[in-house]
């Protein structure tokens, strides 16, 4: 079901966003001033970490890892137990957000070629891959700058060259890279930062500049800051001076890696740092703050037990997310929802936040969960889609085999029923999520009424989305 909505006619580009971008963090706050009408609506903090899985963090069980800023965050509203990214790793999962449209409608599917992993490994010809989002399909910065946000980006980008050009203000370290190459100077893939002393780390000086935006807006016009640290992507490497606290320190649930154990607690540290400066500033009264991640946790770094498998796989552990909801004075503090839903309905619910109505100018996939976040309502029961017709290599125990993460395929989950479905010899795996978490009972077999269901609601929404399926046999393929 597409649901639409009206923006202002005026183009997705700023003039001078170059100049806005070098002075803005320097300038008074006066750079800003806004209508009445802006001056009501409230800021908007989308948090979205890099790489963080389900269980990375204390609010959902982890004993090994440290995050008291982010659980902290979590008694301060609604936390969601079934939150789920638009795909099992970033690219594709970041325009899903961005757009609030599934996969097929912007064609990013994977990070770079889709041909990954070796031919000989791959039975079909996999769909070409789309690296830059179009231009042609408006996303959430543009229209909330359209109308009266001023509009900041504070690292990962990853979805175009230049974020200036895609509605934002402000860019703080992002660009088309995927990954920082370093945390430490030289910042390989981050070159528009310059470390204010050596060894300075990367995530420290990002937040040291998102404080300094914070700082330069006022009340007269609503601020959307997208935080998208680059952490806690690889490379894996340890903040050093908390690294002997992990060391020691016995694992939980195969959660045992003492670097990135120091990377989470350094991002935990700096997203207190920016929810301090809001409340000491008083601008957390009016700031709605949405936190979430990209996709799972990278098996073997890290463990998302009981779900199965990390990112880039299309089971559990790949795509389904941490995601607490923060609005003072209109979502309950330390409550919890279990109803499944996804980073496309982000889209339609910060528009709601911000007071932008419906009409007739852009689609979208996603429905907003207001009436979650209110505690005034259901969501329609609907199916959730994923579709990969890619390969990524890097499998492991959990995934479909030991060579790829995942192979093409498309996956539905519906109710607490989830199908997955692989082209290359239409093999099925039906799971009971509810009984099942951890997808280790295939019940396709046995249930085949279920599966039947499940399969034909799959194919329908390819149909309707345009999804294309891989169907060309590879003739280097050396398999059975």
């Amino acid at each position: 079901m597409l649901n639409r909505l009206k923006t202002n006619a005026c183009s997705p580009g700023m003039k001078n966003c170059g100049i806005v971008a070098v002075a803005c963090l320097g300038l008074t706050s006066n750079l800003y001033g806004g209508t009445p009408a802006e001056k009501s609506r409230p800021n908007i903090l989308l948090i979205n970490v890099d790489d963080m899985g389900w269980r990375d963090v204390g609010f959902m069980g982890s004993a090994y890892y440290e995050t008291p800023n982010i659980d902290k965050l979590a008694k301060m509203g609604m936390v969601f137990t079934s939150a789920y990214a638009g795909a099992a790793n970033c690219a594709p999962s970041r325009a899903c957000l961005m757009t609030g449209n599934w996969t097929p409608r912007h064609g990013i599917y994977t990070v770079d070629n889709s041909d990954r992993g070796k031919s000989v490994d791959r039975k079909l010809i996999p769909v070409r891959n789309t690296t830059t989002l179009t231009d042609q399909i408006s996303i959430l910065p543009e229209i909330l700058h359209q109308n009266g946000y001023v509009t900041c980006l504070a690292g990962k980008w990853h979805l175009s060259d230049d974020p200036l050009k895609r509605g934002f203000d402000v860019n703080i370290g992002g660009s088309h890279a995927g990954n920082p190459g370093s945390y430490y100077p030289p910042y390989t893939n981050v070159p528009s930062l310059t470390a204010p002393s050596p060894g300075y780390n990367l995530t420290d000086l990002i937040t040291d500049k998102t404080l300094d935006f914070i700082r330069s807006t006022d009340n007269e016009k609503p601020f959307f800051l997208y935080y998208a640290p680059y952490a806690v992507h690889t490379p894996i490497q340890a903040v050093k001076n908390i690294l002997n606290k992990y060391t020691g320190k016995p694992g939980w649930n195969d959660q045992h890696n003492p670097a990135y154990a120091t990377m989470i607690e350094n991002l935990d540290t700096q997203i207190g740092r920016l929810i301090d400066l809001l409340e000491k500033s008083g601008k957390s009264e009016n700031t709605f703050i949405l936190f979430t991640s990209d996709n799972g946790g990278v098996y073997g770094i890290t463990s998302q037990s009981p779900l199965r498998a990390g990112k880039g796989s299309p089971y559990e552990g790949g795509i389904r997310e941490p995601m607490i909801a923060v609005w003072k004075g209109k979502i309950l503090p330390e409550t919890r929802n279990d109803e499944p839903i996804t980073q496309i309905d982000f889209f339609p619910t910060l528009l709601q936040v911000a007071g932008i109505e419906p009409g007739e100018v852009k689609e979208f996939d996603g429905l907003s969960i207001m009436p979650l976040l209110t505690g005034k309502g259901k969501l329609t029961e609907r199916p959730l889609y994923w579709h990969f017709p890619v390969y990524l290599e890097g499998g492991n125990k959990e995934c479909q085999d030991t060579v790829f993460r995942t192979r093409p395929g498309s996956a539905i989950r519906l109710g607490d029923w989830k199908l997955i479905q692989y082209f290359e010899n239409n093999d099925l795996e039906l799971y009971d999520l509810k009984y099942d978490i951890g997808e280790k009972n295939n019940l396709s077999k046995a249930f085949p009424v279920k599966t039947k269901e499940l399969l034909g609601l799959l194919e329908r929404w390819r149909k309707e989305t345009g999804a294309p399926v891989p169907v060309e046999q590879n003739p280097e393929y050396k398999g059975k």
